[in-house]
């Protein structure tokens, strides 16, 4: 099976190149030739690239899939309030189908919206993985893991059964991370634990950092340091992959210890400003040369998880919060949602570009649209203007997700009356 994609407006992602018209061929799960025309071949879909756009896929780089189900359900609270009063409560009540169930829904939003791969972390990631599998999306799926109470060893040993059951998987598209949930939930002995584990395995650990005050007092009250101390005083900036998300209270010298990791910072500006956490410093941890990508959080913080969403609120809080304009551009903020965040899921080398040779992760962006006419500068309107509706195709792995705004690899009418029956079971009485 292969597919051409003809005379679309290419953006590569490539650092060399600009946008230009061409075609694309995807033979398999692979991008085998990008030019100003290819012939085409018997057998080939052909997909008319005629006023849209091809561009990576976006990869979403910290996300809770099943959290979908509590969209909209506990706005306009602090977030200790909440967590407890609200979320906590909601997330005990939830079955392995509610997960499934709610993973789908947000895998649905994401493929709607230009999402090609992201990395999740919570509990009961087998349906989790389940649905990536179904779906086809790409994703590094982690086991959360919270350490604050002798639990026999369970969550530890789920998150060894995660890694050993699905790394390399579905046809390759899920990858693993072993996932220390933050500083103040993981003390220091079962933290270097997980740590050795990933060194001693070569995989990537996901864990929270800094992204509230309330835990930054906590970890300086328990340690005496800073949670990036806490965590390179643990060893776990030496040799492992990391994928640290949030990144919000990061001081100066926090931001230097980060120089030189492997992995980096997902940034989550929607979930951060809705919950009033506070502005990652970003522009400086890449001035210091450390990757950062983008993320949107669980859609009950973020209540979208849209990541032009994320894109546009990146851009605009660093804008402001420096009162210069010129901070993160267009350009390195679409670098941020997909190759910064390809290196943070560990897959630099396979997406986040549109080259030949890489695996076919891309989108097609409808731009015969008014709020994306005139084009002048389209790197401009893809981080100001474009939002997830106006993508039209999605293609993971070389397979069609969605064309024409048509979902082909769920069912939208099964998965709506599943998600309202269990969502309304669930918040009951909460």
């Amino acid at each position: 099976m292969s597919i051409l994609i003809q005379q679309a407006t290419i953006l590569t992602m490539k650092d060399t190149d600009s946008p230009f018209k061409g075609d694309i061929r995807i033979v398999g799960d692979r991008i085998t030739e990008i030019a100003p025309h290819i012939q085409a071949q018997p057998g080939d879909d052909i997909m008319d690239g005629q006023h849209k756009l091809a561009m990576p896929g976006l990869i979403n780089a910290h996300q809770h899939t099943p959290m979908s189900l509590l969209r909209a359900f506990s706005d306009d609270l602090k977030l200790m309030d909440w967590l407890d009063r609200k979320m906590l409560p909601a997330e005990a009540r939830m079955t392995p189908e509610d997960i499934y169930w709610g993973a789908q829904l947000s895998i649905a939003e994401m493929i709607r919206s230009g999402t090609t791969a992201y990395a999740d972390m919570y509990i009961h990631m087998n349906e989790i993985a389940e649905a990536v599998m179904e779906t086809g999306i790409r994703a590094s799926l982690t086991r959360g893991m919270v350490f604050v109470e002798d639990d026999g060893g369970r969550r530890l040993q789920e998150a060894v059964d995660l890694v050993q059951r699905w790394s390399g998987k579905a046809e390759g598209r899920i990858t693993t991370m072993y996932g220390p949930h933050s500083p103040y939930t993981c003390p220091v002995e079962p933290l270097r634990e997980v740590i050795a584990m990933a060194e001693q395995e070569n995989v990537p650990i996901h864990i929270h950092l800094a992204e509230t005050k309330e835990e930054v007092v906590k970890i300086r009250e328990r340690y005496g340091m800073t949670p990036t101390e806490y965590l390179e005083e643990a060893g776990m900036f030496e040799k492992a992959h990391v994928l640290l998300a949030h990144g919000v209270h990061l001081n100066r010298r926090d931001i230097g210890r980060l120089k030189g990791m492997r992995g980096g910072v997902a940034h989550n500006p929607v979930s951060n400003l809705k919950l009033g956490c506070g502005i990652a410093p970003i522009t400086e941890m890449i001035e210091q040369g450390i990757n950062v990508g983008l993320g949107t959080d669980g859609a009950g913080s973020a209540t979208t998880i849209d990541m032009f969403e994320e894109i546009k609120a990146a851009t605009w809080l660093q804008k402001l919060d420096y009162g210069d304009p010129t901070r993160l551009s267009a350009r390195e903020v679409l670098y941020m949602s997909t190759r910064g965040s390809a290196g943070l899921l560990n897959l630099q080398d396979e997406v986040g570009v549109l080259e030949v040779g890489r695996k076919a992760d891309l989108i097609l962006i409808d731009l015969k649209k008014p709020h994306l006419q005139p084009v002048h500068e389209l790197e401009s309107l893809l981080a100001y203007s474009v939002n997830g509706a106006d993508v039209d195709t999605t293609i993971v792995n070389g397979r069609v997700l969605m064309r024409g705004r048509q979902l082909l690899t769920i069912d939208e009418e099964e998965l709506f009356r599943q998600v309202e029956v269990r969502a309304k079971r669930i918040v009951e009485g909460i």
